[in-house]
């Protein structure tokens, strides 16, 4: 484990003070011995039995009640594990004949434990509870339980779940739920605040684990990735939190000191690019975006979001001839997206944009690099309009794009970005 400089120089300095007192006894040794002898007779210990088992502890009682373990105590029963079931292939015993079973070789399933995570009940309705987690907790799963806090194990079913966000929505019988949990704010979050992260680190074994820390940052854009590690092109907007989140928190709550739900847990830096160990950088979704998906994925099951239809090049990977040459930018324009092709009928379409045309800034916000435009575009819905702004033949053009197309009904080149 890499140990900070501050608690190397201490060692140091201990090591540094303790060789120079230890040099200087020996140094002077033989004179000083000589020379003093401060000992001139030695108390002698009592003598005759002792007095043996009268310890007590002390009756004085102390209220550590803090804001910590009240809220605490208004979430915990809210907060559940999530168990991902898997199927299983298993070969039958061939010996079976032998006692009266079948000699197949036939393989059968059977469900197994892949993974556990957390998640949260947040609103009960009729005989149904609802519970938010991560899409990655819920992701391949063949069947799906949740044991709540009380140790009480119930199937759940999957309503719907979203990868561009890591979130799910679980359903589950609600004749056993006894609290559920309400969200706060994120945007009145600040740095500095309480943060408390609960759920079940390293499984159930674990459950309902309790972590305090602080909001780190209120803002923090990270890189999206699937299961296998591959970059999305996506980021997300974080909370950071230094409250301690490890595998089989994702999806569990961190709250405030009201007890509110102000993000959900959903991942960890473990390590930096060259390997360096990590500690105390986690990351939680804003309860802001969690209610705006969440509802969604009641209502229909799945986030419908908007598409250009439009396949695109970030401006950097153009050399500067063919900038000059085919695109025609003037030279101060040095950032944005050059679009390649244009889906026919599609709202790049219907709004006039073209081959060649090249992007610079959507929804008022400038195009630094080809990412900007997905993330941009998937803070908007169907229906709304958006501004847009390109250059053309090195003039500089605004349009309003209508966002009537969602994703999965266009038809695009899947070897390049698209939207």
């Amino acid at each position: 484990m890499k140990k900070s400089n501050s608690f190397l120089f201490k060692v140091g300095l201990t090591a540094l003070v303790s060789g120079l007192l230890g040099g200087g006894i020996a140094y002077g040794g033989i004179s000083l011995y000589q020379n003093y002898n401060p000992i001139t007779s030695e108390v002698a210990a009592p003598v005759g039995s002792n007095s043996g088992g009268t310890t007590k502890t002390s009756s004085l009682k102390v209220n550590v009640q803090t804001q910590a373990e009240t809220a605490f105590k208004d979430v915990k029963n809210s907060v559940v594990s999530v168990i991902n079931l898997q199927k299983v292939s298993s070969s039958q015993d061939p010996f079976a004949s032998l006692f009266g079973g079948s000699s197949s070789n036939s393989s059968k399933s059977s469900l197994e434990t892949s993974s556990e995570g957390s998640g949260v009940i947040y609103k009960v309705s009729g005989n149904a509870a609802y519970i938010v987690t991560n899409n990655h907790v819920v992701s391949g799963s063949s069947a799906l339980q949740v044991i709540l806090s009380n140790g009480q194990k119930m199937q759940a079913k999957l309503v719907g779940k979203d990868s561009v966000t890591d979130l799910a929505v679980l359903k589950i019988s609600s004749s056993k739920v006894t609290q559920v949990a309400s969200f706060g704010d994120s945007s009145n979050i600040k740095v500095g605040e309480t943060a408390l992260a609960i759920g079940s680190p390293l499984g159930t074994n674990y459950a309902t684990s309790l972590t305090q820390g602080i909001i780190s940052a209120t803002n923090r854009q990270v890189p999206l990735t699937t299961e296998s590690g591959q970059a999305t092109g996506n980021y997300a907007s974080v909370i950071q939190t230094d409250a301690a989140i490890n595998p089989g928190n994702s999806g569990g709550p961190l709250i405030n000191l009201a007890g509110q739900v102000i993000g959900i847990n959903s991942m960890k830096l473990s390590s930096d690019t060259s390997g360096t160990s990590v500690e105390g950088i986690g990351f939680a979704i804003p309860s802001n975006e969690v209610i705006k998906i969440i509802n969604q994925l009641i209502k229909s099951g799945k986030i419908v979001r908007p598409a250009l239809g439009i396949e695109y090049l970030d401006l950097s990977n153009i050399s500067s001839s063919a900038r000059k040459s085919t695109l025609k930018l003037p030279d101060d324009v040095t950032s944005g997206a050059a679009v390649m092709s244009v889906t026919a009928n599609s709202p790049a379409a219907n709004a006039g944009l073209k081959k060649y045309d090249v992007i610079t800034e959507l929804g008022g916000k400038k195009i630094t690099n080809q990412d900007q435009i997905r993330n941009i575009l998937y803070t908007y819905k169907l229906g709304d309009t958006v501004s847009l702004t390109y250059y053309r033949d090195g003039q500089k053009k605004t349009t309003n794009v209508k966002l009537t197309e969602e994703s999965s009904q266009l038809k695009v080149n899947t070897n390049s970005s698209s939207k």
